[in-house]
């Protein structure tokens, strides 16, 4: 069975696709969540992450840019706005603790963003009010 990070981690691969440009990606949701045996729960619980994400990319990506101090929002790079845009939904939209979203997002960053970007992530999150 599939855990909460697995999701959340299968999620950032979604939203990683569509700030690519394939917002078709949404189509083959069901897919990409079947080849990584996450069902159930765990299931709802991406489909309600990737879809709320993208239902409020305005509004989180306004956010985002506010607490970014010497960075520029294009200049981000793809995994990492991802994992941001994901951490700002927990926190903002559904009000997950937000220690639970950052260090997820942290772990995320480690896993697979490069090797400084679990510092960067955590404090624009945790600039972030829920």
């Amino acid at each position: 069975m599939a855990t909460r990070h697995q999701a959340r981690a299968a999620v950032v691969g979604l939203l990683y696709a569509y700030d690519l440009g394939n917002e078709e990606i949404s189509k083959f949701f069901e897919d990409i969540l079947e080849e990584k045996k996450i069902r159930n729960r765990q299931r709802e619980f991406s489909a309600k992450l990737f879809k709320g994400t993208i239902d409020n990319l305005e509004s989180i990506d306004a956010e985002i840019k506010k607490h970014l101090k010497d960075w520029s929002f294009e200049d981000l790079g793809k995994i990492e706005k991802a994992i941001l845009r994901l951490g700002a939904f927990e926190i903002m939209i559904d009000k997950n603790d937000k220690a639970v979203v950052i260090n997820e997002a942290i772990e995320l960053a480690k896993e697979l963003a490069d090797d400084k970007s679990h510092q960067f992530i955590n404090g624009v999150l945790d600039a972030i009010k829920g």
